[in-house]
């Protein structure tokens, strides 16, 4: 009976040994590790424009009256480059009460942390509002934003290029990045008399699928920019515009096996 227990112990550790053998000589093989990399550029073909109207007062009244002038000058010039739909997004009023603080020698004021606060004197409501516009005809975009210059915002905080093709160039660029990877393997290899197998890891790279926007140089002179004043605005218009080109990166390293 030991004998048939110890017989069946012998086998099984075989048939462990046997399975795990071609396991083991696959992860001894020698392999080759490449990275790929792509980069593919297309003209974009919208743009979005986000604009702020803030307003101070003492008078809330007059503060929201002003700020909701500013929105409506906005939409009117969106209206003229018919934009409108989910083109169009206004952000609802924001009122946020400002002070300052006043110190007098004479008349010192501290906080419970013994930190000197003066007197608090109230300024007025400050009172915003943001539209946000997305343009799809690009030629338009130099006199388009001329026009919203003239509607006197408080900042303009943010403009950005966009590309409907997004994900078509996503998958172009990964496709590009693994024929990079494919290549330089095969070159590598070749190059020491050798030639590759199958792929055993395939990995994609940190920040892979990065979609950036890069302007055309001098001649794109668009900018985030703070307006506060009316005479700032009939300065600030611009001159040509270029729309520069919108890039999609992408990265992939793979492991082959070498034969």
């Amino acid at each position: 009976m030991r004998r048939s227990i110890l017989s069946l112990t012998i086998l099984a550790a075989f048939c462990c040994f046997a399975a795990a053998a071609p396991v083991l000589a696959q992860r001894e093989q020698p392999t080759v590790e490449v990275t790929g990399k792509a980069e593919i550029a297309v003209e974009p073909d919208s743009a979005t424009i986000t604009v702020d109207f803030t307003k101070l007062d003492k008078s809330l009244e007059v503060a929201r009256k002003a700020s909701d002038e500013g929105v409506a000058k906005m939409l009117k010039v969106a209206k003229k480059y018919d934009i409108g739909g989910s083109d169009i997004r206004t952000r609802n009023i924001s009122v946020e009460m400002k002070y300052i603080s006043i110190r007098d020698a004479n008349k010192r004021i501290f906080n419970d942390d013994d930190d000197e606060i003066g007197t608090k004197q109230f300024l007025g409501y400050e009172v915003s509002r943001t539209v946000t516009i997305r343009l799809t005809k690009l030629d338009a975009f130099d006199r388009l934003f001329n026009d919203i210059l003239e509607t006197n915002p408080t900042s303009i905080s943010n403009v950005s290029f966009e590309t409907s093709q997004a994900i078509e160039l996503r998958t172009k660029a990964r496709e590009a990045a693994m024929k990079a990877a494919y290549e330089k393997a095969q070159a590598m290899a070749g190059a020491i008399g050798q030639t590759i197998g199958k792929a055993i890891s395939i990995k994609e790279g940190s920040g892979s699928d990065s979609i950036q926007w890069q302007s055309a140089g001098s001649n794109s002179n668009v900018r985030i920019i703070s307006l506060p004043t009316s005479s700032t605005v009939a300065s600030e218009k611009l001159g040509m515009f270029s729309a520069g080109t919108i890039s999609v990166d992408s990265s992939v390293t793979v492991v082959f096996l070498l034969n």
